[in-house]
């Protein structure tokens, strides 16, 4: 089983909607998420063919695919995009046989660099919903520092909800790289 990772392409997105689209709403729910609030999937499925042809210093979304065996099986994605600054990380196992088996982690150490890389960033942020064990687990375990608790509707997508803000700086990065 080989773990790699790639930027998105044209015939990943329709999977990467539908992820959201089709899934339970409990699970959504369980992400901090709320199915009522998705966009349509035709809207949502144009707004990233878009952002596909933008060049890196114009991208308000970007995708990294997740990969076993060449199979996609999840993705990473940052918005509020402000090149040369920060952005914010989201990360998305597509199936529950993939989640809580260490793959996450071993995703992010592959992406992550590619984040600081491409957008040249000084700092990446990740605000999990608090409730939401995983991702919470996994950026403490990666060396992000935690900041703070608070309360928010964290996305277009969201419900108010308590969120745990991480943070990664460029300086950081460079000092646990070894280990990644």
């Amino acid at each position: 089983m080989k773990a790699t990772v790639r930027e998105f392409i044209a015939s990943d997105i329709e999977k990467i909607v539908a992820y959201f689209m089709d899934a339970e709403k409990d699970y959504l729910k369980g992400m901090g998420a709320d199915k009522s609030k998705l966009p349509n999937r035709e809207k949502w499925t144009q707004n990233l063919q878009s952002e596909l042809a933008k060049p890196y210093k114009e991208k308000s979304n970007y995708y990294i695919i997740w990969l076993i065996d060449n199979t996609p099986v999840g993705h990473s994605n940052v918005n509020h995009i402000s090149f040369g600054a920060s952005a914010n990380m989201h990360l998305h196992l597509w199936k529950s046989d993939t989640r809580k088996s260490g793959l996450g982690l071993e995703f992010l150490k592959m992406t992550i660099p590619l984040y600081f890389e491409k957008f040249e960033l000084k700092k990446l942020i990740c605000e999990p919903y608090a409730e939401n064990i995983a991702p919470n687990k996994t950026l403490k375990k990666l060396g992000f520092d935690f900041i703070r608790t608070y309360e928010t509707i964290p996305g277009m997508i969201n419900f108010q909800q308590n969120v745990n803000r991480y943070e990664l700086t460029k300086v950081h990065l460079d000092e646990i790289i070894k280990d990644l």
